[in-house]
């Protein structure tokens, strides 16, 4: 089994991208964009954190984070996350046997892409990386929209 170690710094600003299992064509994230809010609202709640950036596109959603002083667990949030999520779609999928024996859903993948963003000049790059990905993937005609 692969071991994942992940970059941890108390206070930390953190660049994610979260994935749906099944990806395209799939427009759950804005259809339901509302749930996911109140998840991470209710995330914030015991599991504090500053929002720098979000962008939700339909299938994937690219943020970054800053965590409290003394705290470096961005895991156990996007854990809450994803089940308050999930746990108000309705159960439409087919999940897996592997998925239901472990009590998963089958709406979000596993695991999450992290980088900790180290300065400056990558915190910019993020930003803008978040500005950019809904012109990438054809979603508006110019950043600004």
């Amino acid at each position: 089994m692969p071991d994942y170690r992940r970059y941890r710094i108390p206070g930390g600003t953190y660049f994610f991208t979260v994935n749906l299992l099944e990806r395209y064509p799939n427009d759950l994230l804005i259809r339901h964009i509302d749930v996911l809010r109140q998840a991470v609202k209710e995330t914030r709640k015991c599991w504090p954190f500053y929002i720098d950036s979000w962008v939700v596109l339909p299938d994937h959603l690219h943020c970054i984070w800053t965590l409290p002083g003394a705290d470096d667990d961005n895991s156990n949030r996007w854990r809450v996350i994803k089940q308050t999520f999930s746990k108000a779609m309705p159960m439409i999928e087919r999940p897996s046997v592997v998925r239901v024996a472990r009590g998963e859903r089958g709406i979000w993948q596993r695991r999450f892409c992290e980088h900790t963003i180290v300065d400056d000049a990558d915190y910019a790059a993020h930003v803008d990386y978040c500005h950019i990905n809904p012109l990438k993937h054809g979603l508006v005609k110019q950043v600004a929209d």
